[in-house]
């Protein structure tokens, strides 16, 4: 089998390593679609998903860079990282909405509010599904590569474990969110929607985009 050598410094140049640079793209990635959540995208007068789901997949392709290149534990420690920074921006964001303001601010602190205001529930159900699959990305990733004889064919990797891996973030998501507020039917239809969404950005984004890294990478650091 290829196994896939666990080593957090590897391929470390200077102070400012490539693992640090993936680490906080991840990082802003995932705050960065939680804040466009709240903006939902509508076509010919139809709800499909939220703005989020557009940049979602990228952080997904990040935790495809990072198990390719540096292992699962280490994926699994920046994807618990990102995690832990996710749920301090939902803290501190929250204490500013509490925060004193002057008079004139009204309008500013309203729209503050409307944004950073959470609900507990959606809160929970957006972290335990991030958390859920992007270990299950990084896992199954992993495993596919060990069983591949050469290695290569990357596409497959990244792609067989997305799909596998959005199915527990959006199954997750959209039951612990949903469940019991909207009818079954509409459970289901938002979990198609999303999860087709997420494997077409996957597919024509997000596995280029991971070929393009992990080679530059691989090219530019010599003991990748």
């Amino acid at each position: 089998m290829n196994k896939v050598p666990e080593n957090p410094l590897k391929n470390r140049k200077g102070e400012f390593s490539p693992l640090t640079v993936i680490s906080a793209l991840l990082v802003m990635l995932y705050i960065t679609s939680n804040v466009m959540a709240v903006k939902v995208i509508s076509i010919a007068g139809l709800s499909l998903f939220d703005a989020g789901t557009i940049t979602f997949p990228f952080a997904y392709m990040l935790g495809d860079v990072l198990a390719e290149i540096w292992g699962y534990k280490t994926a699994k420690k920046v994807i618990i990282l990102t995690f832990f920074c996710n749920l301090c921006f939902i803290i501190f964001t929250s204490i500013g909405i509490v925060l004193p303001y002057p008079d004139y601010m009204q309008e500013t602190q309203d729209a503050y509010a409307y944004i950073f205001t959470y609900v507990p529930r959606i809160v929970f159900s957006s972290l335990v599904a991030f958390l859920s699959g992007e270990i299950v990305n990084a896992k199954v990733l992993v495993k596919i590569k060990e069983r591949q004889k050469d290695g290569k064919k990357l596409f497959i990797r990244t792609i067989a474990s997305s799909l596998v891996a959005y199915l527990f973030d959006t199954v997750l998501f959209v039951l612990l969110a949903f469940a019991g507020t909207v009818p079954a039917s509409a459970l289901l239809s938002m979990i198609a929607v999303q999860y087709v969404a997420k494997a077409i950005i996957e597919a024509l984004l997000g596995t280029p985009l991971a070929y393009l890294l992990i080679n530059f990478l691989k090219r530019h650091y010599d003991t990748l």
